[in-house]
């Protein structure tokens, strides 16, 4: 099969390239990437006053399966992707089991392939059962097919037994991927600790909760040469110790999610579970500190915790609901409308912190749209304005505070090894 896009703005941060240009795709391939090309195609996509980026990657997704399908599945999460231009997404392993297992590696490295919309790359537990005493087998998994190693869902609590496993990741060259909550401070929160949970009269989840573990995990990665990259980064202390950590060299990569530049504390209207995710919606200045940092490049990623949980779950109020909202549907157009149409970041940046750096944080050659790369492509219309629907999400989750939002950008196509898995 062979795609001809036309007239697209290609954004490629491999090459720091923006430019309109036209790219052909063959046999799965970018065999051509210039002006003007003339060549017969099976399918000709006119990208005019859109964004061609390299398929976009999230680091960080709940996909449920196996044991928690009536949230989501692969299938259900791989279409969710798909729309939302993603063509590779890591699933993290608190399921039922946890990704602990080379059974587990295979049953959903074998059902993604199978649906066949979105590579999805599972991240294996860091310990058995994700109970935090004795560490898995890492290097099976590795040859399983995991892509990194979480607790994600929670922390090691136990230091010994963490250092333990980040020696393991860094001899097998694995990524470590940290969820950063001291259990211990916790307390019972629901939301950020502050005006808005004393408002509520609900238990609040203070700054140090995320910082204490995110210090320590960066002193880890120092001591044992990991590489380290903390997950859903919500407090402005975050995004300083990471600036510190890089400046030191240690390895190191730090993601943001939307709603964590979309939204603060002040934003929650009421007590309203879908304004309910871990890390919480933090103050104003977390925000906005969140945001310097993506616009200086300390924070590298955008991921989205793509956490989906049944209606009847999500109905239940702040304290008894779950954490989690859904993202993979929502997050080009928060980026789009609250980062680049505000001049935060420009559109080559979101190119690379949704895609090339997560290919980066990875080891993948993916993440690029170079002559000879695997053609993954995401086509974006930046300029479409739209209202947020959750009745239109291909998600089972319709659990997020967005509903109803106005926003800019819209997925046009999505493009997985020269397939167009989502389109017009």
């Amino acid at each position: 099969m062979t795609i001809l896009i036309k007239n697209g703005r290609v954004l490629n941060p491999s090459e720091n390239m923006d430019k309109v240009m036209d790219i052909y795709v063959e046999d799965g391939v970018i065999k051509e990437k210039a002006e003007g090309i003339n060549k017969n195609a099976d399918k000709v996509i006119d990208a005019d006053g859109c964004y061609v980026m390299p398929g976009l990657i999230d680091l960080h997704v709940h996909f449920r399966d196996p044991g928690l399908t009536y949230k989501e599945d692969i299938e259900t999460g791989s279409r969710a992707a798909a729309k939302g231009g993603f063509t590779t997404v890591c699933c993290m392993p608190n399921t039922k089991p946890p990704i602990d297992s080379v059974e587990t590696v295979k049953y959903i490295v074998d059902k993604s392939s199978e649906v066949g919309l979105t590579n999805v790359l599972p991240v294996g537990a860091v310990t058995m059962q994700m109970a935090g005493k004795e560490i898995t087998d890492i290097e099976t998994l590795k040859e399983a097919g995991i892509c990194a190693i979480s607790e994600d869902g929670k922390s090691v609590m136990n230091s010994g037994v963490y250092r333990k496993a980040m020696k393991e990741a860094a001899r097998l060259n694995v990524p470590v991927m940290a969820h950063c909550e001291d259990i211990n401070l916790v307390e019972g929160g629901v939301i950020n600790l502050g005006d808005k949970s004393d408002e509520l009269g609900v238990k609040g989840i203070s700054n140090a909760v995320e910082d204490v573990i995110a210090m320590r995990d960066i002193m880890l990665a120092r001591e044992t040469g990991a590489t380290l990259h903390l997950c859903h980064c919500s407090t402005k202390d975050s995004v300083e110790m990471v600036r510190r950590a890089k400046a030191e060299g240690i390895k190191v990569t730090a993601e943001v999610c939307p709603h964590h530049f979309s939204m603060c504390s002040d934003d929650i209207t009421g007590n309203d579970s879908n304004f309910k995710m871990n890390p919480p919606l933090r103050s104003r200045e977390d925000m906005e500190t969140l945001i310097k940092g993506l616009s200086d490049d300390i924070m590298d990623v955008i991921s989205t915790d793509h956490a989906p949980h049944s209606a009847e779950e999500k109905a239940k109020d702040l304290e008894h609901a779950p954490f989690g909202i859904v993202g993979l549907e929502t997050s080009v157009a928060l980026t789009l409308t609250n980062l680049v149409k505000k001049g935060y970041i420009t559109p080559l940046q979101m190119a690379a912190k949704m895609s090339y750096n997560p290919a980066q944080v990875l080891g993948s050659d993916r993440g690029t749209l170079n002559e000879g790369a695997v053609a993954d492509i995401t086509i974006i219309n930046p300029d479409k304005e739209y209202t947020i629907d959750v009745n239109a999400f291909e998600s089972k989750g319709k659990n997020t505070p967005f509903d109803g939002y106005k926003v800019f950008g819209e997925v046009k196509y999505t493009v997985l090894g020269g397939k167009v898995v989502y389109g017009e």
